[in-house]
């Protein structure tokens, strides 16, 4: 059996993506036929969305011009929040929604992806006792969310307070002058939230679902939309009793009738080492804040990642945003507050920033003073005069409620969403996956299917080498996402696939890699 047919064998059935289907099922859309629904962007909820429906039994295409998790959804702090902030805001419909999403995940959709995280809030001089009662109370209210949702404690533990021993135990590198101990608490992390709606699509695919990348939409409108294939030029129309419009910040272009209020969250990548080891993350109170911290969040890769901010953005919204100096050296300032030795400018390796796709619920002629940090992660399903349906606002970890609440407002089917319970790609019980005969960092990526990621490794021991030096991607990870999960370039590869495009050095060492890869995706170059 050649590398390629036991690869096949093994991923999920029906969820592959590659050029080959991605050429046949754009054909097919652009055909003259008429599908259920046409979901336009592939993010989170986009992808999201295209599962819901698929998996009610909708005839779906979901298109985006560029590719999976191009925007926002990859731009993340790679958490699944529990609702903390919310409840803290007195926004309690949106935290417990939030508990019980991050639940679903972590214990029946993605728990491969999804796991526990634990974090230490330091309690360094700068964090007066007022602020720490107020930080462990907030805590112990999202442990009562947590049992509200009905996420097991074996899941996701409780917090509990720390001496200073073992805060400097879970936190070396945070100063010992002064502190008093620390606060531990739990929350959700997924290994990459590109990785997410990687899943989610493949899973949608699985389904039935057309998903297809470089296609942009021209114009939308209740039957359809006129589109531009981004690979060739061409363009044509493609049919549907449905629309949804799941473009993120970028929904109002192609929309009207409401206005998105963009928020920059901006994070610095430093390697792990600058740090030390770090067994949990780090919550970092903001001075002068009073529900604002800067995470620490070291990702198992050999990098960590610190944010984030909360600035508004205005004018033209960028395909990829850029990180100006005052978010690095606002994150560099509170993260020099609690260590030993701050971290120097010329010591960050890379950065990145997302926007958050906020509604604006302003009242028309009002001051527009509110801060984008003060906005509700509510979302909202809005259709247009022309029937066209969009999705905005929220947040990843309710991606999948979003997804369902759109579905139900195009009224193409009465079936409930069966979401909710439905495994995504390479999911299974812990202790299935705990059993796997494969490394534990390629079962965290891709649960069940690492045992063909492995497969390919095994049997050319020239894709067993890693990418480049000191990073753990292989060449047969790369060779897996241009094969199964619709990787079409090498920025698919580098910066979505995996995050080697993270740090720009480790990008332009492995991009030639990534070329070579590509040429052998097909299985003639086997």
């Amino acid at each position: 059996m050649s590398i390629r047919d036991r690869a096949d064998r093994t991923a999920t059935p029906g969820s592959s993506l590659d050029a080959a289907r991605r050429s046949r099922e754009l054909a097919r859309a652009a055909g003259g036929g008429t599908a259920d629904l046409l979901v336009v962007g592939l993010g989170a909820t986009g992808a999201g969305v295209a599962l819901d429906a698929a998996a009610r039994g909708l005839d779906v295409v979901a298109i985006d011009a560029h590719d999976l998790a191009f925007g926002t959804s990859r731009w993340s702090s790679k958490l699944i929040h529990g609702g903390l902030r919310y409840l803290a805001a007195g926004q309690f419909d949106v935290a417990h929604e939030s508990a019980v999403e991050r639940g679903v995940l972590m214990t029946r959709t993605a728990p491969h992806l999804v796991a526990a995280q634990p974090f230490v809030l330091p309690l360094t001089p700068l964090v007066s006792r007022a602020q720490a009662s107020l930080a462990w109370a907030g805590f112990r209210a999202g442990d009562m969310l947590r049992m509200a949702a009905r996420t097991p404690r074996q899941v996701l533990p409780v917090p509990r307070r720390l001496t200073a021993a073992e805060a400097r135990h879970l936190a070396p590198s945070v100063r010992a002058t002064g502190l008093r101990g620390g606060l531990l608490s739990w929350d959700g992390k997924v290994t990459d939230d590109a990785r997410l709606v990687t899943a989610l699509a493949r899973t949608a695919a699985a389904h039935g679902a057309r998903v297809l990348t470089r296609v942009r939409a021209l114009s939308l409108g209740p039957n359809g939309a006129r589109f531009r294939d981004e690979l060739t030029g061409e363009e044509g129309e493609i049919r549907a009793r449905a629309v949804v419009n799941a473009t993120g910040v970028w929904a109002g272009g192609l929309v009207d009738g409401f206005r998105v209020r963009p928020s920059r969250g901006t994070h610095l990548v430093l390697r792990s080492e600058r740090l030390g080891a770090l067994p949990a993350g780090l919550h970092i109170p903001v001075p002068g804040e009073t529900n604002r911290f800067v995470l620490v969040l070291p990702q198992g890769d050999g990098r960590t990642y610190v944010g984030l901010t909360d600035e508004p953005v205005e004018g033209v919204v960028p395909d990829v945003p850029e990180v100006p100096e005052t978010d690095i050296g606002f994150l560099l300032d509170v993260l020099g507050s609690v260590l030993d030795a701050p971290v120097r400018r010329d010591e960050v390796d890379g950065a990145f920033a997302g926007l958050r796709p906020l509604l604006d619920t302003s009242v028309p002629g009002a001051p527009d003073s509110i801060r984008t940090s003060d906005i509700s992660r509510r979302h909202a399903v809005l259709t247009s005069a022309d029937g066209v349906v969009t999705v905005v606002g929220g947040k990843l970890t309710t991606y999948r409620r979003m997804a369902e609440d759109a579905v139900d407002a195009c009224g193409l089917t009465s079936a409930p969403s069966p979401t909710a319970t439905l495994p995504l790609v390479g999911a299974a019980a812990p202790e299935r996956l705990r059993a796997l005969p494969a490394p534990a960092r390629l079962v965290r990526r891709y649960g069940t299917e690492a045992l063909a990621v492995q497969a390919l490794a095994e049997q050319d021991p020239t894709l067993a080498e890693p990418v480049l030096p000191g990073h753990p991607v292989t060449r047969a990870e790369l060779l897996w996402a241009a094969r199964h999960e619709g990787a079409l370039d090498p920025s698919d590869l580098l910066d979505r696939r995996t995050r080697i495009g993270l740090v720009p050095e480790d990008r332009a060492e492995a991009l030639a890699v990534a070329a070579e890869i590509l040429s052998r995706a097909t299985p003639s170059g086997v």
